[in-house]
């Protein structure tokens, strides 16, 4: 089933023609400007689980970015874009963590201040991580995140860098798959986690220029699972109220430029349970003696979950930001 649809997918319109907001010659403007601040990530491989799938699957290891997660990618873009004027006033957002970390690095990098907004959920060592490269931290409700950035914003002049729905973001996220077309080569599946869509938004850019026959598919946890009912009803769907699942850094719903991006290019999402995100999660540290967070394995568990048997397979991991929580549930 998966091969057929895969070698048979119908061409999209001309990537960048939604409204001209992303585009693919964007994403390699913004690989060249944060060249010197992020890392070249590695690609890594597991024979039990290419002998498990009988396929063979590639990750693309964004847990070993600066910042452990693939948002330094976004963050840096959008805080290297502004000018110097917007950028002296100083940066906000609301992240449950990796964002966050993102941009206060970014901050970092320019010297200009910044404040993350967090759920008063989020994991201790993803609020450690904010202050330790020198921002604000204002906690709020879930509920309340994008009001109370609002707020912040307001009070201290300082520009919002949205974490998905920003333009320079989603251009510096699909830069990690510019490095997977030139490290993997030709590919017939790209699997990405969404949340509220930018790294998937990017990757599906990227990846309908570089390798066109390629199938993209983002994974989302059951109990996050608007982006799915989203794309597969062609409707934004509202997002999951008070959402339960280990991988809190898929907890937003999709955000409004990554739904028209994603319809665009025809990009589906699997869900997977929570179940399948810790066993995941587990094979990483066991067997590949990788530390990744339930979101970054969230991508390996639809892998899992989709039967791949003969296609090569490019897998983002999105990120290794974990306190490690999840080792308690039972297998």
């Amino acid at each position: 089933m998966w091969q057929r649809r895969l070698r048979h997918r119908e061409p999209t319109a001309e990537v960048g023609t939604l409204a001209g907001v992303v585009t693919f010659d964007d994403i390699q403007a913004a690989a060249k400007r944060i060249a010197p601040y992020v890392h070249r990530t590695p690609v890594m491989t597991s024979a039990t689980l290419d002998e498990e799938l009988s396929a063979s699957i590639l990750f693309k290891c964004e847990n070993l970015q600066k910042v452990g997660a693939f948002k330094a990618r976004g963050a840096v873009n959008a805080v290297l874009s502004l000018d110097e004027a917007t950028a002296s006033r100083g940066v906000v957002t609301h992240s449950s963590g990796n964002h966050g970390q993102a941009l206060a690095y970014a901050a970092s990098i320019r010297k200009i201040p910044c404040t993350v907004v967090m759920p008063d959920t989020a994991p201790r060592v993803k609020v450690d991580a904010v202050r330790g490269y020198g921002a604000d931290v204002v906690f709020c409700a879930q509920s309340e995140r994008e009001t109370t950035a609002e707020r912040v914003r307001s009070e201290l002049g300082a520009t919002i860098v949205h974490p998905f729905e920003d333009p320079a973001v989603i251009a510096g996220q699909g830069t990690a798959m510019l490095e997977m077309a030139e490290q993997m080569g030709d590919l017939d599946l790209v699997v990405a986690p969404i949340g509220g869509g930018g790294l998937l938004s990017g990757t599906a850019i990227a990846a309908a220029t570089l390798l066109p026959d390629a199938r993209v598919v983002g994974a989302e946890p059951e109990l996050v699972d608007d982006a799915y009912r989203s794309l597969a009803s062609g409707f934004r769907q509202p997002r999951v109220p008070r959402p339960g699942t280990l991988a809190d850094g898929l907890l937003t719903g999709i955000g409004g430029l990554p739904f028209e991006i994603l319809s665009d290019l025809l990009v589906r999402v699997v869900t997977v349970t929570e179940d399948q995100i810790v066993s995941a999660t587990r094979f990483f540290v066991e067997r590949m003696k990788l530390v990744v967070e339930p979101s970054g394995a969230t991508s390996l568990a639809a892998v899992r979950a989709m039967g791949v048997h003969g296609l090569r397979v490019g897998v983002i991991v999105s990120g290794g930001n974990t306190d490690f929580s999840w080792l308690t549930r039972d297998r």
